[in-house]
């Protein structure tokens, strides 16, 4: 990785000495993991001399890095490409490049091959440090790269990163994914799963606390299953030790993989913030197994029990598939029935949309749309009367919150996180950014909660 960035740079230098300054903007569809991809991604850049920017109409290098996990992300993806025709065609130079999880499937690659004419090159997520040497190739054998069905690499340490906030960091400690589910095209895409050494993420986050990081969240596609030489709760216990004056999160977790010494070490460490997200998918054991989720609700539940009698304000998040294929109304209204017992602070829901290359998608008895928009007015029904009933329990209390910064819509009206992850807006200014703040809690939205500077 290195010799290509400096073989880059000297060409960027190169130019810049004749007053041709070379641009990179990184586009990024997706999760938390493809906006940590990114971050290395613009690190790259940054390192093979390019000046990053978020403007694509200056541009000589625009890699898009997209998302797979539902075909309407694709197809946003696909649509954002297309776009960029007429900036290749002002600027003939310029190159194009795709990477992400859409690109680890053939049929996408085939079509931007032949659809696509001005793509110059793509990689896949298990190829990321492999980004300047595709990137050199390009520039010098003039011709397009095309990456597809590359075993998984090991973990490149020492990758550049950009990062977009000075204040929160998102720190990979796994990629790939064991656990195939039958609606999720993750495990095809991202491999099986790779654990960084957990040294490596030791000082990678003392760095980052000693740069004056306050919000860190360590990510997987399944974190419970981390094996780096430790266990995931050994790791945040590690983590925990470091001194500093900062908050730890994670996801994502697997509830067939939450164990007691997870729960026991976030009790006991006042820097693990006291937020879980658990995502159950489906209230109804019979869809849970066709799922492939290997676990029931019994033990969903009796997890649940677990996190709230060791930290009894925990705030608890979930995922929600409405209308999974063979998914009844009486298996729906379990998923209902799930949540008045869980009671979770939010959900993030989805209609069942299928992945082509996965078990569900050649599945039986897919639910008809009406059916599945009108179950999902109905969960989003109850959630938001679960959510505004448990963010009143906030009125009066006093949080410490992370100042993020102004909203767009208001310069005066500031957000942050508190440590529930729950969004807070409150009256401040810039000299706040950054820092924890002390917000009394006035007002309760399903979504957020409003508050005033003590």
């Amino acid at each position: 990785m290195n010799e290509y960035i400096q073989l880059v740079r000297q060409r960027n230098e190169s130019l810049a000495a004749v007053g041709e300054k070379r641009y990179a903007c990184v586009v990024t569809f997706g999760c938390q993991q493809n906006e940590a991809d990114s971050e290395k991604l613009r690190g790259m850049a940054d390192a093979m001399g390019y000046t990053v920017t978020e403007d694509v109409r200056i541009a000589d290098l625009i890699v898009v890095n997209t998302c797979a996990v539902r075909e309407h992300a694709e197809l946003k993806a696909l649509s954002t490409i297309g776009q960029y025709k007429h900036l290749k065609a002002k600027n003939p130079n310029m190159l194009i490049g795709v990477c992400g999880c859409m690109v680890a499937q053939k049929h996408r690659v085939d079509e931007l091959k032949n659809s696509y004419p001005y793509v110059s090159f793509s990689f896949e997520p298990s190829s990321l440090d492999r980004f300047p040497q595709i990137l050199f190739e390009a520039l010098e054998k003039h011709g397009r790269q095309f990456s597809i069905g590359e075993n998984a690499r090991a973990i490149s340490e020492g990758v550049p990163v950009l990062r977009e906030s000075d204040f929160k960091a998102w720190v990979s400690i796994m990629y790939g994914c064991n656990n195939f589910c039958s609606y999720c095209i993750v495990p095809y895409v991202r491999d099986r799963e790779r654990s960084r050494e957990y040294a490596y993420v030791v000082d990678e986050v003392k760095e980052l606390v000693a740069s004056g990081v306050k919000e860190i969240t360590l990510l997987g596609q399944n974190v419970n299953s981390y094996n780096g030489g430790c266990t995931f709760a050994e790791l945040l216990e590690k983590l925990a030790a470091i001194d500093g004056d900062f908050l730890i999160r994670f996801m994502t977790s697997h509830p067939k993989d939450v164990s007691d010494e997870l729960i026991e070490v976030m009790a006991k460490s006042p820097r693990i913030a006291k937020q879980f997200h658990l995502p159950i998918q489906s209230g109804s054991d019979a869809v849970l197994k066709t799922m492939n989720r290997r676990y029931n609700t019994a033990h969903y539940l009796a997890t649940v029990e677990k996190l709230r009698a060791s930290m009894p304000n925990i705030t608890l998040t979930t995922d929600i598939i409405v209308g999974f294929p063979g998914e009844t109304e009486k298996d729906f209204e379990a998923t209902l029935d799930l949540l008045r017992k869980v009671r979770y602070d939010m959900i993030y829901s989805f209609i069942y949309s299928p992945r082509s290359g996965t078990p569900a998608a050649k599945m039986e008895d897919q639910v008809p749309d009406a059916e599945k928009s009108e179950r999902m007015q109905r969960l989003l029904a109850l959630q938001n009367q679960i959510s505004l009933e448990k963010n009143m329990v906030a009125v009066g209390k006093t949080l410490r919150v992370l100042a993020e910064g102004p909203s767009k819509n208001d310069a005066q009206t500031f957000t942050g996180r508190a440590e529930s992850n729950k969004l807070v807006h409150f009256k401040a200014d810039d000299q706040c950014i950054g820092k924890f703040v002390n917000i009394k809690i006035s007002r309760a939205e399903p979504f957020c909660l409003h508050g005033e500077l003590e």
